[in-house]
């Protein structure tokens, strides 16, 4: 997936540079290498940026391309989001290895994905569904679907549709059942901030409805202290008059209790308006939610 969206990245330059040379340097980050264990068990999201930000501050290479999912909600200083691509679409999707809908699976189904916000949502839906952790690259989960028996996995509908395996797809979650995480969808270009050039040829990349859509979301993940395997999510949406409306949640690993709220208000207050709906949350008693999670962890 990685590769694909960089490559992709590349593509749109060269079709706006025609005459610069852009090269790709893969680079493989610790998320990349460990496969086995659970990432709430080995640090969370910035896992896959670490050392590519490293390159980046060390000038080794003059942008990065990430899912924006992926990213902590702090970037490091000297670094800053370039731009914000168009999002695909940001739901999350169920294959299914008999092509059941959840609600017909019944109890006791078998469903794989490493990730706690969608772990709990679901089982705030079904309580009686055993969740199964599995990592990897999509086809590395697809064959894990058979491999392993599961009832289904729920993978980002964006990177099923990218790597072409659509036609898997058995169901979309939409959001009132299952808040996507804080990004899904879209890519983030890092770059430093103090490179002009690189900032002004981002900007026909930058989709300027994403990247303040991202900038709500974000907010709420930072109030949140967010970054680490927490169940919180966040999404939010601009619609024709400017005006962005903001689902959050934040739930128990189990499940329940699970708080949820939005927030509307102008696109210029995007930022704004991620902070409050966090702090409404927190208030609602999602600061008690992830307190015990945090005990638990320690």
């Amino acid at each position: 997936m990685a590769l694909w969206q960089a490559r992709w990245v590349q593509s749109r330059l060269k079709a706006n540079y025609p005459d610069v040379d852009v090269d790709l340097q893969i680079i493989k980050t610790k998320g990349d290498k460990i496969l086995d264990v659970p990432l709430a068990q080995i640090g969370g999201k910035g896992l896959f940026v670490k050392e590519i930000e490293t390159a980046l501050l060390g000038k080794e290479i003059d942008l990065a391309v990430h899912s924006v999912k992926d990213m902590p909600s702090e970037l490091p200083e000297g670094l800053c989001l370039g731009a914000v691509t168009k999002r695909e679409n940001p739901l999350d999707v169920i294959i299914s290895r008999k092509d059941l809908m959840l609600k017909d699976m019944g109890n006791n189904a078998r469903i794989g994905t490493s990730s706690v916000r969608r772990s709990s949502q679901i089982l705030n839906l079904f309580p009686d569904f055993t969740i199964v952790p599995i990592r990897g690259n999509v086809d590395t989960r697809l064959k894990k679907l058979e491999s392993e028996k599961l009832d289904a996995i729920i993978l980002a509908a964006a990177g099923v549709i990218r790597l072409g395996f659509e036609e898997r797809i058995t169901q979309f979650m939409d959001i009132e059942s299952l808040i996507p995480a804080v990004g899904q969808g879209a890519l983030g270009i890092e770059i430093r901030d103090d490179d002009v050039d690189m900032m002004s040829a981002m900007s026909h990349l930058n989709d300027p409805s994403t990247h303040v859509a991202i900038i709500a979301e974000r907010a709420f993940l930072r109030q949140l202290e967010g970054g680490c395997q927490v169940p919180v999510a966040a999404h939010a949406v601009i619609d024709s008059h400017e005006t962005i409306r903001l689902q959050g949640m934040i739930a128990a690993l189990t499940g329940n209790p699970m708080i949820r709220h939005e927030m509307s208000g102008k696109a210029t207050q995007a930022e704004a308006i991620g902070k409050a709906l966090a702090k409404k949350l927190l208030e609602q008693g999602g600061e008690q939610i992830l307190n015990q999670i945090s005990s638990c962890a320690e």
